[in-house]
């Protein structure tokens, strides 16, 4: 007896050992993970992107290891010589020193006798963000009644760089508080938050660990937007999991008087429904594999990595951590064999509710529902200005405003068409007629059209900003009118823009694969198909719903200018895995309730048993997935709202009410063609 008492403090207690290595090892590299990571947009493209093979081509035209910041000076009662000289003296220790190339332009005096811009190229090598910076630096003393400003690629860059900053700081920080506070409020034990807490951390130290090597080695591409997203879905992945087995455990300690035979049950009835989940979910965003926009499908494995580690970390270390310490870590309210183990009121409620007159329940959401979802098609998901990226002030931004004021929109930042030498005229002659190009020209050298291989280069300058859509739209018309014949047009708006139509390729290909692989998921684990058709058409109704409401929002009150192709696409699959994931928690128990109460009984009692665990779970998701939001850009703010609001509709609303009516309702035939519904 000794020894097995020994054996069963040992073996907990090796696990935990374990898992403080791996943290202490991958831990650190959580913090690591920006010097592997990328958000250089031209990284993004397929190499059979247009202006990928442009962005090539032109290696042999001008030197594509730097790429411009614009400095934009005004003076708003007239530009002078000495304000010139001003500019080339300030900036003229900066040539040739690390991050820049040799020569800067002279300053370009607008024609409005107003303004001045020169061009400096920074390094693609180096952070453009420390370039920025000393740039900044040499323009902090301008003469009197001089404004400067920075624009251009470059600026652009450094401005994204600066706002993925925050990814292993405030939010790791502020999601770690609010994943706290909803666990303080659920256990109302000081012991048990800190528990799960530690689980999440150690699950995304795994994770991060992993994601470091494969980034680091070349195998995967990790960018801003992917490391964000996975630090807060272990966060909320490895939460809910905790969440789940942790009221199971205190559902048994309520029925058997040993813990650790309590434990044992308790993970042996929660495993099934977890990994199922966290197989969902990998499965489902590894359909991102398919994705021709390399950081769409760079996020697949990472995000796949996270919930594995999530799912590794929940069911190994936690219930080693909970054997240790028994009813302990439920302190000061220890579950015991005297408690009743009655439901939580509220969930009796809604269980008589939804017995009483589940028709009338499940039709009164689903109206609800498709009254949100009839606004869906109001989503604007065309693009946006990479102007609007940002949330709050950029420099890049500035700059672009006070440049546009001045000079022809497109001058710093050209368009390139790489064309056969013997067509570069005509190239030329007809780009000029495209409405929108304020000018176009041969490259020459010495007087005369540079050639390489056969082929000769002509720069665009547009006549609109370079980061708007009407200068994508310029594009769409330069290639229809001088595009084929091997005639490329490339250059950072035709990148844009490609990224933009590569984009709706991707929405547009991901989401029928996810419902594939999510339907067949629920299949194989529920052995019916009339019971996943449902909880996947309820899902997806969910996601109509929370498109219809974000459209809503995102157009009125939040003043949005729109949403990139990648926004629903990233909300679609997350809320489909996830929105899954607590219909999987729900029916699964049901299922088991069912063989023992039938399937009426089995779904009130899993309903009344589950209520309280799995919005506690949606709610920790929705709130981890909010934090996003302190990441100031567009992009970021819009999945975080879309993901925790269609969260939240999904675990109190379609889970809660919808699917336990309609099954209440339908009967044994929601388990067709499995023995159940015939019992």
């Amino acid at each position: 007896m000794a020894s097995r008492r020994v054996f069963r403090i040992v073996v907990p207690a090796v696990a935990l050992l374990v898992w403080l290595v791996i943290a202490g090892v991958t831990g650190p590299l959580a913090g690591q993970l920006s010097q592997v990571s990328t958000d250089d947009a031209s990284s993004f493209l397929p190499s059979s992107a247009e202006s990928t093979q442009v962005q090539e081509l032109l290696h042999a035209f001008t030197d594509t290891e730097y790429f411009p910041a614009i400095v934009v000076a005004e003076r708003a009662d007239g530009w002078t010589d000495a304000d010139s000289t001003y500019l080339s003296d300030a900036l003229a220790p900066l040539q040739g020193t690390d991050g820049f190339a040799p020569r800067f332009s002279p300053p370009l005096v607008s024609d409005d006798h107003q303004a001045a811009q020169l061009i400096v190229p920074v390094s693609t090598d180096g952070k453009p963000s420390d370039a920025v910076e000393r740039l900044q630096d040499a323009l902090a003393e301008p003469p009197p009644g001089v404004r400067t400003s920075l624009t251009g690629p470059a600026v652009q860059s450094a401005d994204m760089s600066a706002a993925f900053a925050g990814i292993d700081g405030i939010l790791l920080l502020v999601a770690g508080i609010l994943v706290l506070i909803i666990l303080v409020l659920v256990y109302r034990s000081p012991i048990l938050p800190i528990v799960v807490l530690l689980s999440a951390v150690f699950g995304l130290a795994l994770a991060s660990g992993i994601v470091y090597a494969l980034a680091d080695s070349g195998a995967l591409e990790l960018n801003g937007q992917s490391q964000g997203i996975l630090f807060i879905l272990v966060f909320g992945a490895a939460t809910d999991y905790a969440l789940l087995l942790v009221a199971r455990y205190r559902e048994q300690l309520t029925t058997d008087d040993d813990p650790r035979r309590a434990l044992v049950t308790a993970w042996r009835a929660t495993l099934p429904p977890i990994a199922a989940s966290a197989g969902t979910v990998i499965l489902g965003v590894l359909c991102l594999l398919f994705s021709d926009l390399n950081s769409n499908r760079s996020l697949g494995p990472v995000a796949a990595i996270g919930v594995a580690a999530s799912l590794l970390v929940s069911v190994t270390f936690l219930p080693a951590a909970l054997a240790l310490l028994g009813r302990t870590a439920f302190w000061p309210r220890r579950p015991t064999t005297d408690d009743t183990g009655q439901p939580h009121p509220l969930w009796k409620r809604v269980a008589d509710v939804v017995a009483a007159k589940p028709r009338r329940t499940w039709a009164a959401t689903l109206v609800v529902l498709v009254i949100g979802a009839a606004f869906a098609p109001m989503f604007r998901a065309d693009g946006v200005a990479t102007t609007d990226f940002f949330l709050g002030d950029a420099d890049s931004v500035t700059g672009a405003q006070l440049h546009d004021a001045h000079f022809d929109a497109g001058s710093g930042s050209p368009t390139w068409i790489v064309t056969p030498a013997g067509n570069a005229d005509r190239t030329t002659s007809a780009v000029r007629q495209v409405s929108g190009v304020a000018s176009a020209q041969v490259l020459v050298e010495d007087g005369a059209p540079v050639v390489r291989d056969g082929r000769a280069a002509v720069e665009v300058v547009l006549a609109d900003d370079p980061d708007s859509l009407t200068a994508q739209d310029t594009v769409v018309a330069i290639r229809d009118a001088v595009g084929g014949h091997d005639t490329l047009v490339g250059g950072p708006t035709a990148l844009d823009l490609d990224t933009l139509v590569t984009a709706r390729h991707d929405r547009n290909l991901v989401i029928p694969l996810v419902l594939i692989v999510v339907l067949a998921v629920l299949i194989l684990l529920l052995r019916s198909i009339v019971a996943p058709l449902l909880l996947l058409g309820t899902t997806v109704l969910s996601f109509a719903t929370t498109l219809g409401v974000g459209a809503l929002l995102f157009n009125g009150p939040f003043g949005f200018p729109g949403a990139d192709p990648v926004v629903p696409l990233f909300a679609f699959v997350f809320l489909v895995a996830l929105g899954v994931d607590y219909n999987i928690f729900l029916m699964t128990r049901a299922r088991e309730e069912t063989r023992r109460l039938g399937t009426r009984a089995g779904m009130l009692s899993a309903l009344t048993s589950t209520g309280g665990v799995i919005s506690a779970a949606g709610i920790v998701l929705a709130a981890t997935f909010a934090a996003l939001a302190v990441i100031p850009l567009l992009f970021l703010a819009q999945v975080a709202f879309l993901v925790a609001f269609g969260v939240l509709v999904d675990t109190l609303i379609v889970r809660s009410l919808l699917v336990p009516a309609v099954t209440v309702d339908v009967g044994r035939r929601i388990w067709f063609p499995s023995k159940l519904s015939k019992d």
